[in-house]
């Protein structure tokens, strides 16, 4: 586990459950809206006690147990929006030190706490990070960069607390990282190779699974 830190820190963490918003017409009930809670919480396989999805169906469940995001991230959105983006500003459980998309890898193992977590897909925002910030451009722009934070499944459950270290205890060994599989998932969308080499790692969660195994079959029909 050379050239990454193996330890970092949950600067905040963040909870919220569902609320009702205004979308054009319509009120669409969204979790997007966090606050940070210097509480220890207890972390089950399904997720944060006191946190909740206005979606279950895109939101949510064992392969998105925990969202999150990067400390790292915040000074590069500041800079783009001119707002003044504040942790859990980006929908996530935990804003994380020191890490970003290009140190952890899908299925690589992490302890936080008494809880054991494992990395399971990218994050895909959808357009209630736009619609909390009035900026609907924002999940686009988002996953055109890359910078998407990520999901963990949880392998033991645990209480939690914010200032919480993080230690990488194994890497998976395909060492396919979290940039790699958003620049599959978004940006070279016909890599045929990149395709089969992701679909390689089983811990992928089964919702990437099945898109870019779709993608894969229709590429090697063509």
């Amino acid at each position: 586990m050379s050239g990454i830190m193996k330890t970092a820190r949950i600067v905040s963490l963040n909870v919220g459950m569902p609320a009702a918003v205004a979308h054009g017409s319509k009120e669409v009930l969204t979790g997007i809206f966090k606050h940070a809670s210097a509480d220890a919480h207890a972390l089950a396989f399904t997720g944060l006690a006191g946190d909740g999805q206005g979606d279950t169906v895109h939101h949510g469940g064992p392969d998105k147990a925990v969202c999150v995001y990067f400390e790292r991230r915040y000074p590069y959105w500041k800079e783009q929006y001119r707002v003044p983006f504040e942790y859990g500003s980006f929908g996530e459980n935990f804003t994380l030190s020191d890490w970003t998309e290009e140190d952890l890898c899908i299925g690589d193992v992490v302890e936080a706490g008494e809880a054991l977590l494992q990395v399971s897909q990218p994050r895909q925002p959808c357009f209630k990070l736009g619609l909390r910030h009035g900026l609907p451009e924002l999940p686009q722009h988002v996953q055109r960069e890359g910078y998407t934070g990520f999901y963990f499944r949880v392998l033991r459950e645990g209480e939690v607390k914010a200032g919480e270290t993080l230690t990488l205890l194994e890497r998976h060994p395909a060492g396919r990282t979290i940039a790699e599989a958003n620049r599959v998932m978004y940006n070279d969308k016909n890599d045929v190779k990149g395709l089969r080499e992701l679909l390689e790692v089983k811990e992928l969660a089964a919702s990437w699974q099945e898109q870019l195994g779709s993608r894969l079959a229709r590429l090697e029909q063509s």
